[in-house]
């Protein structure tokens, strides 16, 4: 077995544990020289894998000895996925389109489930958007507020799957809308529109009309990428 592809196999094992449950939240893993004779690799390529699993967010590693020693599984899926994601968004892996339709995907269904909950809570959102009022925001500080109140909805929807796509996403999102600003001839006017958007889908979204929300956000993404003519996005 070649040395650099090995620690795939550690990657293979341990994800097998966790799906079967013989791995929970909390346990150790075995300790490296452990690992390394039962699957008959290199220590070097036991270390590789617990690099890639601490980056991912599923372990956390400590040296020494005692209770905060080895490997740990944890459970922080938001800060892997919003991780790997960011790293794609960095490579430029994704196209524009597709990362305007994935945001109608998931923010469709996060102001449809949180008009559909009577509980659901719009707070850090509204914060938000009353940050946005204020009259000498730049257009930048403007657009990073916007991403930050689309982020605060998706955080707000309890789901963390979906959150965690959506931070990944974030830096992809605001550095297009950042790019689409200095296209829009009237950003007063623009910037105008868009605060009352925002405050029309709080609006149906505390109203309990789930239809409305997901109306008129899909009107709102595809509004601005429209104006700022980023990409053409159809129904």
């Amino acid at each position: 077995m070649a040395e650099t592809r090995a620690w795939q196999l550690v990657l293979e094992r341990i994800e097998t544990e966790l799906l079967d449950g013989r791995l929970r939240p909390g346990e150790r893993l075995p300790p490296e020289r452990e690992l390394a004779a039962t699957l008959g690799v290199g220590r070097s390529s036991v270390r590789e894998a617990l690099r890639v699993l601490e980056v991912m967010g599923l372990i956390r590693t400590g040296t020494g000895s005692g209770p905060s020693s080895g490997a740990i599984i944890i459970a922080t899926p938001q800060g892997g996925m919003s991780a790997l994601l960011r790293l794609q968004v960095a490579a430029q892996g994704f196209p524009l389109d597709d990362v305007v339709h994935t945001r109608l995907v998931l923010e469709s269904a996060v102001v449809e489930a949180l008009a559909s909950d009577a509980g659901s809570d719009t707070g850090d959102a509204r914060a938000v958007a009353d940050a946005m009022d204020a009259p000498d925001l730049t257009p930048a500080e403007f657009l990073a507020l916007d991403a930050q109140l689309h982020l605060a909805l998706a955080e707000a929807s309890g789901n963390v799957v979906i959150a965690a796509m959506m931070a990944g996403l974030r830096t992809a999102i605001e550095s297009y809308v950042q790019a689409g600003a200095a296209r829009i001839s009237d950003w007063d006017a623009a910037a105008t529109r868009l605060r009352i958007e925002h405050r029309r889908i709080l609006d149906a979204i505390d109203a309990g009309d789930a239809a409305a929300a997901g109306t008129l956000l899909h009107d709102h993404i595809t509004g601005y990428y429209a104006e700022a003519g980023l990409a053409r996005v159809s129904d």
